[in-house]
């Protein structure tokens, strides 16, 4: 269960960044301008998206009563992985983006 809500929000966060990608490039915006502008744009979101979850994890990393032995290193893991992947989407995600799309053509959807 902790690595699906991990994947799902990495997965989520790297769809909001390449559909929007993809919605300037059919706009007509070159790609270095669409990456660009994209990662600008939806750095809002994939942030707060990931910081939702890693507040919400805070009680359970801070927990020190009955059955705190499993819930913090739970917790520190799910908290890891979600900067990880935040991180990665942010800088990685539009690096490669650049490499395997078509160069400077509209994309048709």
């Amino acid at each position: 269960m902790v690595f699906t809500a991990v994947f799902g929000v990495a997965v989520q966060n790297g769809v909001v960044m390449v559909s929007y990608i993809n919605q300037l490039r059919q706009q007509g915006t070159s790609m270095a301008d669409a990456v660009r502008i994209g990662a600008e744009h939806r750095l809002r979101p994939v942030l707060m998206t990931a910081l939702t979850a890693v507040l919400g994890l805070i009680p359970l990393l801070l927990a020190d009563g009955i059955g705190s032995n499993v819930q913090r290193p739970l917790a520190a893991v799910v908290i890891g992985g979600l900067m990880t992947s935040t991180l990665l989407t942010l800088i990685v995600l539009p690096s490669v983006y650049r490499w395997f799309a078509e160069p400077d053509t509209p994309v048709h959807l």
